[in-house]
């Protein structure tokens, strides 16, 4: 099988019930993103998959082929953070940082289709990502920072990488 990771092509054998997750930790060493609750419940794991945020945790890497998947590895581009990266450490939108990843997947999705969000527009494209440690108006406040910086910028709507 084929999976199309972060703009790199992986030729891979792998078994019909591995997860996406599983595939990207154990397989390809991809761990930034981070397995959480392993129900879908958290969002940890949370990768996009043909631009939409997914748990990986419940999707089988079989069902991915074809489609291009994108984790926190492929938002920084030559050594330079994505926008949504430099936001959430201005804004100190991190504490321990396990939920980090996911939460930046889902914000990137959510910044795909809504180029100015509300305040309740950001909770609710993040709703699906906890954080335990409780740093969600600082997360809200990031994700409308880099909302602002990607229109000041002109680029493009759904545009993973902010630099090209």
């Amino acid at each position: 099988m084929r999976l199309t990771i972060n703009a790199d092509e992986h030729e891979l054998v792998l078994r019909g019930h591995e997860t996406l997750l599983t595939v990207l930790r154990d397989v390809l060493q991809l761990t930034g993103t981070k397995l959480g609750c392993a129900r879908g419940e958290c969002g940890a794991c949370t990768v996009l998959v043909g631009g939409r945020p997914v748990y990986s945790c419940l999707t089988l890497a079989a069902g991915c082929e074809g489609q291009a998947i994108t984790t926190v590895e492929g938002l920084a581009s030559e050594g330079a953070l994505h926008p949504l990266q430099r936001a959430f450490i201005e804004h100190d939108a991190l504490q321990c940082g396990y939920c980090t990843p996911g939460q930046l997947m889902a914000a990137i999705a959510l910044l795909a289709r809504e180029r100015h969000p509300s305040v309740d527009a950001v909770r609710h494209g993040l709703s699906g990502n906890l954080c335990r440690c409780g740093a969600y108006p600082k997360i809200v406040r990031a994700v409308q920072a880099a909302a602002t910086e990607l229109r000041t910028a002109a680029i493009a709507p759904g545009r993973v990488d902010a630099r090209s």
